[in-house]
This record gives structure tokens, C-alpha cells and sequence, in this order.
């Protein structure tokens, strides 16, 4: 269960850090304004049918932040408060993800703003078809890839691929990615996010010399991403001592069955009620004693009014844009140490452009080279951010911006100004 989110724009955060970090570049304001905004945005109204016979309207977004570097990259999420202000702090550290990683992207993002929990399968479908002809005309594997986000999935993906490969005349698998494998879909993309988490963790705490075994625990936030790094970590003979979803939080001080609390959620559709467990409140969670603090949950958790009381050595944000600015400062003087969503979350980005490229190419990886992969590209991304910290004596996310917007602005350099 998240705290009281903060009302603040995400947007006007990720301009926020955007500014810090070109501060600390000395980017000048030309280059600022042609990197800091985004190239496109898109609204489309998405007229459906739904069961009963009637038209609903909703409103659908998708931006192209900047696309210097490769095709624009990013999720989907069909969701009731979906705004273009959300999307567009979305596709803008869409930018920075794939920079910090070194992959060749570009960063964009979408959105349609509907209840997808109030409606059938039918009307999904209806409505993915739909969004998918509305902004047809910018995406493609050389243009725009989307990719499943909040509420959408597989097969999500697969419709948006179907639609785009009917209006070409031909298939093209490699216009979305996170699609089923009988579809071109990569083996190990649902565990991405979570495992590219788990081994920011573990370089980090390698540096650091923090024993990952006993460490203790917090994840906050028991989805996808969540799930597989709190497995992961307890795989490692870390302690997982808290965990929370959208219902409640889960506390258990000698540490939770993670493999038993994972089949639990899956029977019932919350971490409430999990054996050998006492319930908190989110509040209490994120200040809890423990090592390392893993937000999987929604944006904007960590606050000025918070951040202080959390005791964890290590923050690995598994969300995007849990932490507000303000609360960067008081972590860093605190000496707590952050691994920022742009670099810690960023597996998924990463397992999907290898999913991009296997279409590419029409030959497909192992397992294990996936994951062999993946570690590599995080390992060096960790190294690549904390280098730059240490040059700058900045904290990690500072840092990460830093290296992110150079690498944007070296390809804005070399390809020019056109016309």
C-alpha cells in the first residue's frame, strides 16, 4: 500500500531534475531548450463501442520525448487518472533510461486515460484497435516502439501489433515489444524491470561492501517488479522484512516466506492476510529499520515530510519517480545511498530493446543469454553513474542525469541543427 501521493506534477519534477543536473553540466540554454522539451505529443480522441451497443469516448496520449539517439521508446498504461502531463514526466525519463544504459532510444511513452478493471476483455480489445489506428501514423520499429506499462500486457501488445501488421499488410513484430514469445517476444522480459533491480542492488552493495546475506529488507509495492526483486533478493539470502501492494503492508521482523507470500498474492489478490505476518501502515513501512528499501509502488512516495524517518543504507527505486527532489537533498545528507529509477529500473527498457533487436534480426536468444546480457548492461550502467558522482560530487541521480543528458547531447551535436 503507497503513502498519500503528493500532488505534485510529475512533469514539473522531471523538469526540476533536468535543470539540477544540466546545472551541474553547464549545459548552455540553446542546447537546454532543444533537449529539455518534448519533439511530439499526440492526443487523440478513441470513439469505442462497448458490449451494451453504446459509444464511450476516451482520450488517448503518446509522446515522443527526444528521439536524437534512436526510435522513441515506451510504455503504454491504460489507467483513470492517466493525464499528458503524466506522460509526458513519463517519455521524458523514458530519455534518460535509455541513455544511462547506453541503448539506442530514444524516449516516449503513452497513455489512455479509462478504468480497464470496469471493462471486458471485448472492450479492451476495442479500444487498444482503436488507440493503436489513432497513432499509427508515428509509431513503427524504426519510429516509436511501444510497450505493456500500467494495466496493459502481452496481450495488449499483441493487438497493438496485429493492428499495425494488418494496416502494413504484413507482420511486423517488432513494432511493440513485451509481446507473447509465440509472437516474438523475448524469454525473460516480464522479470526484466525486477531482475535489472536486483542486480543494481548487488553491484551496489558489491561497492559499497554491504553483505547482501542478512541484509534486510523493504519492498514497497508487490507487482511485477516488486515480486520478482523481493524473490531475487531473498534468493541471495537477503531478509525481506515488509512488503506492500495497493491493499495493505506485510511485517514480519525474522523475515517473510517470499516463495509462500508470491502464491499467497496469487490466490488472492493481495499480500493482506499473509501467515506469520502483522499488518502496518505505509507510513511505518518506509521507516523501518532496515538495510535497503526497494519502492516498486507508485511516483512521488519519498517526501520532504518522510524522508527523514527512513533508516534504510541503500534505495533502489524499482518505480518511476518515487522520490521528490526536495527529499534527494535530505537523503543525500543523510548519507543514505540511492540507486535512481532511471538506472535501477531500467531492465525492462534494456530486455526490450533486446527483444527489438531479436526481431530485427528474426533470431531469438536463450534464457540465459538474456540474463547474462542484461547483467552486463547494468553492471557497467552502475559503474558509468557512480564514476560520474564521484567526478561531480554529486548524489546518484544527479549523477545519472548527468551522464544521460551528455550522451543526448553529444548525438544532438553530431547530427546538427536541420534545417
Amino acid at each position: 500500500m503507497p503513502v498519500a501521493t503528493s500532488k505534485k506534477n510529475p512533469y514539473v519534477n522531471a523538469l526540476e531534475n533536468f535543470d539540477i543536473a544540466a546545472e551541474a553540466l553547464g549545459l548552455e540554454d540553446d542546447l537546454r531548450g532543444m533537449i529539455k522539451y518534448p519533439e511530439r505529443i499526440l492526443t487523440v480522441g478513441l470513439p469505442v463501442r462497448m458490449d451494451d451497443g453504446h459509444i464511450r469516448h476516451f482520450e488517448g496520449f503518446r509522446v515522443q520525448h527526444n528521439t536524437a539517439r534512436g526510435p522513441a521508446k515506451g510504455g503504454i498504461r491504460f489507467h483513470p487518472d492517466v493525464t499528458v502531463e503524466e506522460v509526458k514526466a513519463l517519455a521524458t525519463w523514458m530519455t534518460w533510461k535509455c541513455a544511462v544504459v547506453n541503448i539506442p532510444f530514444g524516449g516516449g511513452k503513452g497513455g489512455v486515460t479509462c478504468n480497464p478493471k470496469q471493462m471486458s476483455q471485448t472492450e479492451i480489445e476495442h479500444l487498444t484497435r482503436r488507440y493503436t489506428s489513432a497513432i499509427l501514423p508515428i509509431i513503427g520499429p524504426a519510429q516509436d516502439i511501444p510497450a505493456p506499462d500500467v494495466y496493459t500486457n502481452p496481450q495488449i501488445m499483441a493487438w497493438i501489433m496485429d493492428t499495425y501488421s494488418m494496416t502494413k499488410g504484413f507482420p511486423v513484430p517488432g513494432v511493440v515489444t513485451g509481446k507473447p514469445i509465440s509472437l516474438g517476444g523475448s524469454l525473460g522480459r516480464n522479470e526484466a524491470t525486477g531482475r535489472g533491480v536486483f542486480f543494481t542492488i548487488e553491484s551496489a552493495c558489491e561497492h559499497l561492501r554491504i553483505p547482501l546475506k542478512g541484509a534486510k529488507v523493504v519492498v514497497q509495492g508487490f507487482g511485477n517488479a516488486g515480486s520478482v526483486a523481493a524473490h531475487l533478493l531473498d534468493g541471495a539470502q537477503a531478509v525481506v522484512i515488509a512488503v506492500s501492494d495497493s491493499r495493505a503492508c506485510v511485517h514480519n521482523r525474522d523475515g517473510l516466506d517470499i516463495s509462500e507470500l508470491m502464491l499467497h498474492k496469487d490466490k488472492t489478490g493481495s499480500v493482506a492476510g499473509f501467515a506469520a505476518s502483522e499488518p502496518i501502515t505505509p507510513e511505518e513501512l518506509l521507516s523501518l529499520d532496515c538495510d535497503i528499501l526497494v519502492p516498486a509502488a507508485l511516483e512521488n512516495q519519498i517526501t520532504a515530510k518522510n524522508a527523514p524517518k527512513i533508516q534504510a543504507k541503500l534505495i533502489a527505486e524499482a518505480a518511476n519517480g518515487p522520490t521528490l527532489p526536495e527529499a534527494d537533498t535530505i537523503l543525500f545528507e543523510k548519507k543514505a545511498i540511492v540507486l535512481p529509477d532511471i538506472l535501477a529500473n531500467a531492465g525492462g527498457v534494456t530486455v526490450s530493446y533486446f527483444e527489438w533487436a531479436q526481431d530485427i534480426q528474426g533470431y531469438f536468444w536463450t534464457l540465459n543469454d538474456v540474463n547474462q546480457r542484461l547483467d552486463r548492461v547494468m553492471v557497467q550502467s552502475y559503474q558509468d553513474v557512480h564514476k560520474v558522482a564521484q567526478e561531480h560530487k554529486v548524489h546518484n541521480r544527479t549523477a545519472a542525469y548527468v551522464l544521460a543528458i551528455q550522451r543526448v547531447v553529444d548525438a544532438v551535436r553530431l547530427r546538427g541543427y536541420y534545417p
